[in-house]
C-alpha cells in the first residue's frame, strides 16, 4: 500500500515527479532485461520491499527485522537496480537539458576517489564548493547531481569539486565520511585556503556535509568558510530504535514523493552497519556543534526529514553557530535540482547570496 497521498501534492510538482519516475522506470527495465539480472523476480521482490516499508511507517518492527526480510543477495540486487535507474534518469535529464559548451567538466582521481571539477565561465579558481551527492548512502554520483551542482557553480561563481565517495552496503560507515575528509585535506594540500572552501551536499550528502565539519573540528583541521546542507538527514538513531521516528516524519510520508515509497529503511541499516547510530558522525544531531562555521540549511516543510532538520537547526542555534534555515512549503526533497520550479531558482539564488556573504567577510 503506497504511503504517498498524491492528492496532497501540488499538480506541477507531481507531474515533475511522475515524469522523472517514468524515465527511471526505463532504466529499471533496461537493468532487468540484462541476462545477468534475471536471478530474481522483480515484482515479487518489490512487493516485499513495499510490504516492509508499510511496517516501517507503522513502526511495528525494528529496522534490523525489516532489513532482514530481504536476503543479502536481494539487497545487493536492489542496490544495483536502484543505482542503474538513478544514473539512467540523470543521464536522460542531462540530454534534455544539455550542459552548455562553455562549462568545463574535468574528471580526476584523488587518491583513488573519483571526482570531477565543474567550472563555469567566470568561476574563481581559488574558491571551491566541495559537493557531496545524495542517494541514501547506497547510490548516486557526480552524474546524478550534475545539473544541480552546475547551477550552484553559476550562482556562486565558484569551482565545484563533486566527489564519488564509497557507497554502502559494500562500504558502510565510515568509508564515505573518510573519503569526504580525505578530499577536503587534498584541497588544503593543493593550496586552496579553508576560508575559500564551502562544503555542500544534499540528503545523505547533507548528512556527510555536517559529519565532515564535526570530524574536521575533532581532528583540529582548519574548518571551511561555511556549509550548505540541502535537506540533510541529521538523525539516524532509529537504526537502533525505530520508536525514535517522530510523528512528523511519519505524517510527512504522505507529502514526500521522493522518499516515502522507496523503502529507505534498509538503506540506513546497511550504512550504519552495527555502529552506534547516535554517533555524531552518523547522526550530527547528537554532536557537539560548538565552533562550527556558518551553515545555511534548505529544506521543504513537506518532506519526511523536516522535523530532524529543524531539531538540528535549533541545536546549532543553541550552540551559537551562525546557522540559517530556509524552508519552502509544498516542495519535494531536494527540489533545488528541479529548475522548472520557480522555488528552485529562488533557492539557488539564496545560496549565491549566502556564499558571497561568508566569503567576503
Amino acid at each position: 500500500m503506497p504511503i504517498l497521498n498524491r492528492s496532497k501534492i501540488r499538480p506541477d510538482v507531481l507531474k515533475l515527479c511522475d515524469d522523472a519516475f517514468k524515465e527511471q522506470m526505463k532504466g529499471v527495465m533496461e537493468f532487468l532485461n540484462k541476462e545477468e539480472n534475471k536471478e530474481f523476480n522483480f515484482q515479487t521482490l518489490y512487493k516485499k520491499v513495499m510490504d516492509a516499508n508499510e511496517l516501517f511507517f507503522k513502526r511495528e518492527k525494528s529496522l534490523e527485522e525489516l532489513t532482514n526480510l530481504l536476503t543479502e543477495k536481494e539487497r545487493l540486487f536492489m542496490v544495483k537496480l536502484l543505482r542503474h535507474a538513478m544514473e539512467y534518469g540523470a543521464t536522460e535529464a542531462e540530454k534534455k537539458s544539455p550542459i552548455p559548451d562553455d562549462i568545463k567538466i574535468e574528471k580526476i582521481d584523488i587518491k583513488g576517489i573519483p571526482a570531477e571539477w565543474q567550472i563555469v565561465p567566470g568561476g574563481e579558481e581559488s574558491k571551491v564548493i566541495l559537493y557531496l551527492h545524495g542517494g541514501g548512502w547506497i547510490m548516486g554520483s557526480p552524474n546524478t547531481c550534475r545539473l544541480l551542482t552546475i547551477e550552484l557553480a553559476k550562482a556562486t561563481k565558484m569551482r565545484v569539486l563533486s566527489i564519488d565517495y564509497r557507497l554502502a552496503p559494500e562500504h558502510p560507515f565510515p568509508a564515505a565520511l573518510e573519503d569526504c575528509v580525505a578530499v577536503y585535506k587534498w584541497l588544503l594540500l593543493n593550496d586552496i585556503k579553508p576560508e575559500n572552501i564551502i562544503i555542500s551536499g544534499d540528503s545523505a550528502g547533507g548528512n556527510l556535509t555536517l559529519a565532515t565539519l564535526i570530524k574536521l573540528r575533532e581532528g583540529g583541521i582548519s574548518l571551511p568558510a561555511g556549509a550548505i546542507p540541502i535537506s540533510p538527514a541529521t538523525d539516524l538513531s532509529y537504526a537502533a530504535d525505530i520508536s525514535r521516528l517522530d510523528d512528523l516524519f511519519i505524517k510527512n510520508g504522505e507529502t514526500d514523493p521522493i522518499l516515502a515509497d522507496l523503502g529507505i529503511y534498509w538503506w540506513t541499516y546497511v550504512y550504519v552497519a552495527g555502529a552506534n547510530s547516535r554517533d555524531s558522525l552518523i547522526s550530527p544531531l547528537f554532536g557537539d556543534l560548538t565552533g562550527l562555521p556558518p551553515i545555511l540549511i534548505q529544506a521543504s516543510s513537506s518532506e519526511m526529514l523536516y522535523s530532524e532538520i529543524r531539531r538540528f537547526f535549533e541545536k546549532a542555534k543553541e550552540a551559537e553557530v551562525d546557522v540559517e534555515l530556509q524552508t519552502w512549503d509544498d516542495m519535494i526533497h531536494v527540489f533545488q535540482g528541479e529548475q522548472a520550479l520557480p522555488e528552485a531558482e529562488e533557492a539557488i539564488e539564496k545560496i549565491g547570496h549566502f556564499t558571497q556573504k561568508i566569503l567576503n567577510r
